[in-house]
């Protein structure tokens, strides 16, 4: 395998474990919120669907695909925060087709792609502390961020009715 395919497998790892832990369950379920946090699983689906869309486009975009941060109303900041909820009329089924669409988007873009190496400035955001990424880099961010919102899922589903993603 190269680089772009372990890539890809990693990336295809964590969808999974994060959908694993969505796996029978109702549309409240997938809302219910069993820690202290806001998060539930259908929201962090949402959340991690969002985020793939954005950073997939970035790589072809730049940082017009993603928008500023730094000018961002109180309205944007609601639609933010509603990628981490099920939302009236959202469901569980849905939303994971809605994840696997961009899957699919991003796993073709990246196979597309003519070099790992190329890039995007970053966009103006607060926490943003380097100027550019290239794709590879934002290919590992996504990594990231799905695994470590896979672990987020696997402790609030454990809390809505004892399964396990592992262990």
């Amino acid at each position: 395998m190269d680089e772009r395919n372990d890539l890809l497998a990693t990336l295809a790892k964590h969808r999974g474990l994060l959908r694993y832990t969505t796996q029978n369950l109702t549309d409240e379920q997938a809302g219910q919120r069993t820690t202290v946090s806001e998060l539930c699983l259908g929201g962090l689906v949402k959340h991690v669907t969002s985020v793939e869309r954005g950073w997939a486009e970035f790589i072809v975009e730049g940082p017009k695909a993603m928008g500023d941060f730094t000018d961002m109303t109180e309205a944007d900041w609601q639609r933010r925060a509603d990628e981490f909820r099920m939302l009236p009329g959202d469901t569980l089924e849905g939303v994971l087709a809605e994840y696997e669409k961009v899957g699919r988007q991003t796993d073709e873009l990246v196979a597309g792609l003519p070099d790992l190496n190329a890039t995007q400035p970053l966009p103006k955001a607060p926490w943003n502390q380097e100027d550019s990424w290239t794709a590879r880099r934002v290919l590992l961010h996504i990594i990231a961020e799905t695994a470590q919102h896979a672990g987020h899922a696997d402790i609030i589903r454990e809390a809505v009715d004892g399964q396990k993603s592992m262990g």
